[in-house]
């Protein structure tokens, strides 16, 4: 089993030790390129037929103010399980920042449509099993194409099938919580859509590969996000933010 494990999260997996030949190994480690660029062609089916026009309307007629709302919304309800990743990580100052952003944001903050903790210096961040893995050592493993959901590796798939079973507010009883829960993280995702159809759209037009451009951008990202776990420094006011989700992020 553990042997079984150390191949399915990308740890024990011979990679380059220089550290700019090791990540583009990590970029181009594609092994079932032909199964995932079927499945890509599948999501951009849905993409261009269902999510992208559906995102655009959503970013033509709903006013910005409402788009935050429902972004600070759908972030919030994510606060707990980036909770319990920044302690698993032992990042106990980051865990106490986020413990107090979803405390005042889901009161002070109206159920989380506004962020008022940002104001008080607790600014967000973005924290989950994926990037605990990576922290505590595993390598991303092989590229794997998700439906629906897009660029990912065998570690983060892991880190996400971890994420829906272990998520703390999955154990919140009552019918009403989790129609709401459904609804605001469904609307988040549509947010998320939206702020990335600049990106997406360009590099769509420019891009003389567009599933190797966003492999490399969702692997890049990724990486940035576990180095950020190990640094485990909190972000401050001014101080540069995590990164945003890229093209295919933006669809977890």
């Amino acid at each position: 089993m553990v042997l079984l494990a150390c191949g399915l999260l990308g740890a024990c997996a011979q990679v380059p030790t220089d550290p700019a030949a090791r990540a583009a190994h990590e970029e181009a480690n594609d092994p079932a390129e032909p199964t995932n660029r079927a499945i890509f062609a599948g999501n951009q089916w849905v993409d261009r037929n269902a999510i992208r026009p559906v995102a655009q309307v959503y970013t033509d007629h709903v006013p910005q103010r409402v788009r935050s709302s429902v972004r600070n919304f759908a972030r919030n309800l994510q606060g707990p399980s980036t909770l319990v990743n920044d302690a698993l990580q032992g990042n106990f100052e980051r865990a106490w920042i986020t413990a107090q952003r979803f405390a005042v944001n889901s009161t002070l903050g109206g159920l989380g449509l506004f962020d008022v903790a940002a104001e008080w210096d607790l600014p967000g961040h973005q924290s989950d099993f994926g990037q605990t893995f990576g922290v505590w050592g595993a390598g991303p493993g092989a590229s794997v194409q998700l439906p629906l959901f897009g660029a990912s590796n065998l570690r983060d798939t892991a880190g996400r099938v971890v994420g829906m079973v272990a998520n703390p507010l999955g154990f919140v009883s009552g019918e009403t919580f989790q129609t709401v829960q459904a609804v605001g993280t469904t609307m988040g995702m549509v947010g998320q859509r939206a702020d990335a159809l600049p990106v997406t759209n360009d590099l769509e037009r420019s891009s003389l590969d567009y599933y190797a451009a966003l492999r490399s951008l969702a692997a890049q990202r990724r990486a940035a996000l576990v180095a950020e776990g190990r640094a485990g420094v909190p972000a401050r006011a001014g101080a540069p933010a995590a990164p945003e989700s890229s093209a295919e992020e933006s669809r977890r």
